[in-house]
């Protein structure tokens, strides 16, 4: 059975959000205690926490099911690729496949477990879901991708730069949740997510 470890981003200083957006309240718990219980519920093997803004102040909220890892970047002020890259170093070597998800993007198992699911049958390069044709998060990278995973910077599009290189080795998973879409980079869209999702 394929091995999905994923790395989830808590790294930033959460500027615009006025407070650490991993200690917002979804569904009743700190949103970093949720998204590591949804990543294990979907059927992750491992999560990568990557800390660096407030890590003292965030560490002790990150427990939950399944492994463990913690991770602080201290170069965080530098962009969110070089907490990617730290993360990604430290995934296990077992992961045929890996899942990166920010600590903003919340996600219910329920749009989390067709990508893994999609990485066990048929084991693209990339896995992606979509809402009403628009490309969601998070991405689900096959590990043969992890040498030009370690490879991004802030200024060559980081990710983005790895996801549009690979379009036609793509596999895109539909999903009827709109979720796929949200980031939560304000207090505004914190509230109106919380409104749409009943969070």
């Amino acid at each position: 059975m394929a091995s999905v470890s994923a790395v989830l981003l808590a790294a930033g200083e959460s500027s615009r959000m006025g407070e650490p957006k991993a200690l917002l309240l979804w569904q009743g718990r700190p949103l970093i205690q949720y998204q590591i219980a949804s990543l294990a519920d979907a059927g992750a093997e491992e999560t990568v926490v990557v800390l660096g803004a407030q890590a003292h102040r965030l560490a002790p909220y990150v427990r939950g099911p399944g492994r463990l890892t913690v991770i602080i970047n201290p170069l965080w002020p530098q962009g969110k690729t070089t907490s990617i890259v730290l993360g990604l170093r430290e995934v296990s070597r077992q992961a045929s496949g890996i899942l990166v998800l920010a600590v903003d993007q919340p996600r219910p198992p329920s749009v989390l477990r067709p990508l893994l699911e999609a990485h066990e049958r048929q084991a693209p390069l990339l896995v992606l879901p979509v809402y009403q044709g628009r490309r969601g998060h998070p991405p689900l990278f096959h590990r043969a991708l992890l040498p030009e995973l370690l490879e991004i910077r802030e200024e060559s599009k980081g990710l983005h730069a790895v996801v549009e290189g690979h379009r036609s080795e793509t596999v895109e998973i539909p999903v009827d949740n709109p979720i796929v879409l949200v980031d939560l980079n304000t207090p505004e869209d914190y509230q109106e997510a919380r409104r749409r999702f009943g969070a």
